[in-house]
């Protein structure tokens, strides 16, 4: 798998612009997300790489009937990098996923890869997700609990998980970004019309 790298790791407290890839303009720029009208930021540091799977798409036709009949949330699979180098904004990087986590935001399914880059010096060491627990302790607890809490400085509600909060192994997460890159090539094959005219260049 690769990851495309939208946010650095931070290692320092300050505003952080909450950059995502632009899914609806041509060849998909990364730039500073907008809701509503307003450029998003988030309140604190994020202590990972931020990013997203290449070439996956969470369908907002699907619903998922083991994550509380949620459906997608219309964006390529998030992937949070968990190795020691900060990789610069749009850095491409080979890595290994571990685990995911099946996060539920203003209910639709938003999934949180765990990944570590394959160039780490800990990525022989970790090949699924009993790994991460043993190799970075209270890494996935850190990132369960951030992405749950980031909204709440705004004044808005957590966000909650699916699967019973459980970060869940390789095999399951394979199969996740399997199926979703299988949505990405329906919509780029017109087998699913792009009915959220979303940019295809």
């Amino acid at each position: 798998c690769a990851l495309v790298v939208c946010l650095p790791r931070l290692t320092y407290d300050n505003i952080v612009c909450q950059m995502e890839v632009a899914t609806d303009e041509p060849s998909t720029p990364i730039k500073q997300d907008i809701k509503k009208g307003n450029l998003r930021d988030y309140p604190y540091n994020i202590n990972w790489n931020y990013g997203m799977i290449p070439r996956t798409w969470e369908d907002p036709k699907h619903k998922n009937d083991e994550v509380e009949g949620m459906f997608g949330d219309n964006d390529p699979v998030d992937i949070v990098e968990i190795g020691e180098k900060a990789h610069p904004m749009g850095t491409v990087i080979k890595i290994k996923a571990l685990g995911c986590l099946a996060m539920i935001d203003d209910g639709e399914l938003d999934w949180k890869v765990i990944c570590i880059d394959a160039a780490d010096p800990k990525a022989a060491l970790c090949n699924d997700v009993e790994d991460v627990e043993k190799h970075f302790p209270g890494t996935i607890d850190a990132i369960r609990t951030w992405f749950r809490d980031y909204k709440i400085p705004d004044g808005k509600p957590a966000n909650g998980y699916g699967l019973n909060d459980e970060c869940m192994n390789k095999e399951y997460t394979m199969k996740v970004i399997a199926e979703t890159h299988e949505f990405y090539n329906n919509l780029m094959r017109g087998i699913r019309e792009n009915t959220e005219e979303l940019s295809l260049k």
